[in-house]
């Protein structure tokens, strides 16, 4: 019999991929309705807007997540870059949407701003609730054994 903890880290439904999948299932569910209650220019702007949404936010936690990894001192700091660059990113993205001057047949600007604000919406309640939900060790334990050892 040993009295050696064993450390368990990460369990449960890995907080990117969980939010990735609900992003996905928001985008399906908004396609449809915008193919339906606004025919191709609500299909189209529902599938970029939540598209464009949840490359973004998929990108940005793979990277934030990759340097914390690595660097966790700097995670912060990267955390505040790509939040940043999000925002400026999304920006230019919906200037350019509106001095393309798409016709509303082809492109309803409406359906891209209510899948843009929805899958974002919908990523971050997820996000959070998976991440609660981890076991994340505070520190890790020594691998070392105890002082005075097993006895033999």
């Amino acid at each position: 019999m040993t009295t050696e903890s064993k450390q368990e880290h990460r369990r449960g439904a890995s907080p990117l991929l969980g939010s990735a999948t609900a992003g996905l299932v928001v985008i399906g569910a908004l396609a449809l309705a915008g193919g339906l209650l606004a025919q191709q220019g609500g299909l189209t702007g529902a599938l970029a807007g939540g598209s464009l949404a949840l490359a973004v936010l998929v990108v940005s936690t793979a990277v934030v997540n990759a340097v914390a990894g690595v660097m966790p001192g700097a995670s912060l700091l990267i955390a505040l870059l790509t939040f940043v660059l999000q925002v400026l990113l999304l920006a230019l993205v919906a200037v350019a949407i509106h001095d393309a001057a798409l016709p509303r047949e082809e492109f309803a600007r409406g359906w891209f701003a209510a899948a843009l604000t929805a899958v974002t919406l919908t990523w971050i309640t997820v996000h959070t609730w998976l991440y609660t939900r981890l076991r994340i060790p505070a520190y890790d334990l020594p691998v070392s054994p105890r002082p005075g050892g097993e006895r033999s």
